[in-house]
């Protein structure tokens, strides 16, 4: 496995064991992270900060019991693929979500020049209406 792999598959475990500093360790200040238009905190966030500005803090506020299963991990070298399923439930409808997804990382020396995410945002606008 590539170096870039094994960076994003400690992401991953970060994310699992709600380590915000582990899930950020390959996100550097020039980090493009895109959520997908559509999603509710949709569009291009740059950096750290940003990002857990932009995506983190407000799913923690939002949802409860959100979380990413990771079930494959694509390494194709300055390309990992991580495919999964988003779950939680939206606080104020209080409903339930599924949803499929695939997270596209562009690596460079161990470190995330970007990140792109793709999922069933329906599915997601559902449980919040």
């Amino acid at each position: 496995m590539s170096r870039n792999y094994e960076v994003i598959k400690a992401h991953y475990a970060g994310s699992d064991a709600k380590d915000l500093a582990a899930m950020m360790a390959p996100i550097t200040a020039t980090t493009a992270w895109t959520e997908m238009t559509g999603f509710p905190y949709a569009g291009t966030y740059v950096g750290p900060d940003a990002v857990i500005a932009g995506v983190f803090k407000r799913i923690g506020e939002d949802w409860d019991g959100y979380t990413f299963k990771l079930e494959h991990l694509v390494d194709g070298d300055s390309t990992i693929v991580g495919i999964g399923t988003y779950s939680g439930t939206f606080r104020k409808t209080g409903k339930a979500m599924s949803a499929r997804v695939a997270h596209v990382w562009t690596m460079r020396d161990g470190k995330a020049v970007s990140f792109e995410q793709f999922t069933d945002t329906k599915l997601v606008a559902a449980a919040m209406s």
